[in-house]
This record gives C-alpha cells, structure tokens and sequence, in this order.
C-alpha cells in the first residue's frame, strides 16, 4: 500500500496544485525533494557552442527550465528577442510562463498537448521558413535532433543549462522509507542510483514522466511501475491519481 511518495520535484508554489488533491482524496503524505538542480551555463561556455542566438526566428521550449536559462542568458548578453520571434512549448502550462518574462502574443505562440515536440511538428512544418533554436540541458538525448532532422525542420539545439545530481545526505538516506518514488528526468533517475547502490526491483514502487526516464528506469534494472505521458493520462497527476485509484479498488 503506497502511503508515502517522494516527488522528485521543487514543491508546488499554488496552493492549487493537484498534488495537494492526490494527497487529500487518497490520504497519502507527498514530500517534494528535488533528486536533481539546475545550474547556468555561463556567457562564455555558451559562447564556445557557437550559436548566434539573434539568427534564430523562433525557438523551442522543452520545459520551464529552458525558459528561464534562455531569457535570463539574452538578458546577460544584451540581446533583445524581436517582437516577431515565434515561440513553440511542448504544454499550453509552459507556453503560459512565457509571460514571466514576454508578453503572450496568441499569434506567435503554439504548443502541444502531450508534453512531446511531436505534437508541434505540423505547427512548425506551417511556419517552414522559421530558423529554430532548441534550448536544451546537457543530459538531452538525441531525439529531438532525429525527430527534427526527418521533417527537414531548419533547426539547431544548443545547451543553456546542466542538470546535475542533488545527492541526499547520510541522514536522509539513512531515513528514506517512501513506498514511491517519482521522477522526471533520466538524471533523478541516476541520482537515485548513485545514492541507493543497492535498490533491488519492487524496493519503491517508481513513477517516471518522458520516455527517456522510463528508459533510465528499466536500463537501472528497476520496476516501472507508472508511466507517463500516456494518451489517456497525459500528465504525471493524472497516472498517479489512476494508480492509487486502483490501489483502492
């Protein structure tokens, strides 16, 4: 019975999050502790890549991550993103934080629905005179370059951040007694295993989000016990809720 669930994430700043409702429908205690952190890459490692970010007309936004590494480096190199840029997210929730930093143009903002670029590849084949930048971490896989590659999208992908390990300390490995874990990315999946050599299969019941993830998973020699996205539940929430669902049924 999963009563405990580590989400390998920063905690909720809206006190609307469905987590909170997860937590109250199902009475389950939810801790959220972020596996991994974010770092930026300086001006002068992103320099060495050279990417010349002003060439670009549209860009492409995997994660909110990416949004505040690629605005916070045009702001330190002094460039100013024309009016005109176009701006493709994987999620309507990313696209909407582009508003943190631009104004939201429906005009020239477009996103999918299952968390996955395919989704905005008829979008950018509409708009193919575009030059598209990706901003990605440096733990990307090379998916996106493939996908892109086949729909002779002009594009090119870049590293604005690195992700890396946020290890647990001897106390809390010490006291680690979750039934679940959830993770978002192939590095929480490492940290995991870097800070629990010995996990076993069945140990923690494990939940991931992204294909890659998935894969860390299962390349671990672990259990995957919850996947997502999936069609029917394109949102880590929703895979969840469904899992304890049944759990109670």
């Amino acid at each position: 019975m999963v009563k405990k669930i580590l989400v390998s994430q920063p905690k909720p700043s809206s006190d609307k999050s469905p987590y909170y409702d997860i937590a109250r429908d199902f009475n389950v205690e939810l801790v959220f502790r972020p596996f991994i952190k974010v770092e930026a890459l300086t001006q002068q490692e992103f320099r060495k890549q050279k990417v010349n970010i002003p060439d670009y007309t549209a860009i492409v936004f995997t994660s909110r991550h990416a949004i505040d590494h690629f605005f916070q480096l045009t702001k330190e190199m002094r460039i100013t993103m024309p009016e005109t840029t176009k701006y493709f997210c994987v999620t309507e929730t990313i696209a909407l934080y582009i508003q943190k930093y631009t104004q939201y143009r429906k005009r020239k903002i477009f996103f999918g629905e299952s968390g996955k670029v395919d989704d905005l590849i008829p979008a950018m084949i509409k708009h193919k005179n575009e030059k598209y930048l990706v901003p990605l971490s440096n733990v990307a896989g090379d998916s996106i370059t493939k996908l892109l590659d086949s729909k002779d999208v002009d594009h090119t992908e870049c590293v604005m951040f690195r992700t890396v390990s946020n290890n647990f300390t001897p106390e809390e490995i010490k006291s680690f007694d979750y039934d679940m874990a959830l993770f978002f990315s192939p590095a929480g999946i490492k940290a995991l295993c870097e800070d629990f050599p010995n996990m076993k299969p069945g140990d923690i019941k494990i939940g991931t989000f992204g294909p890659s993830t998935a894969k860390a998973v299962r390349d671990a020699g672990l259990t995957l016990d919850i996947e997502a996205p999936t069609d029917r539940y394109p949102s880590m929430t929703g895979a969840l809720r469904h899992y304890l669902q049944d759990q109670e049924d």
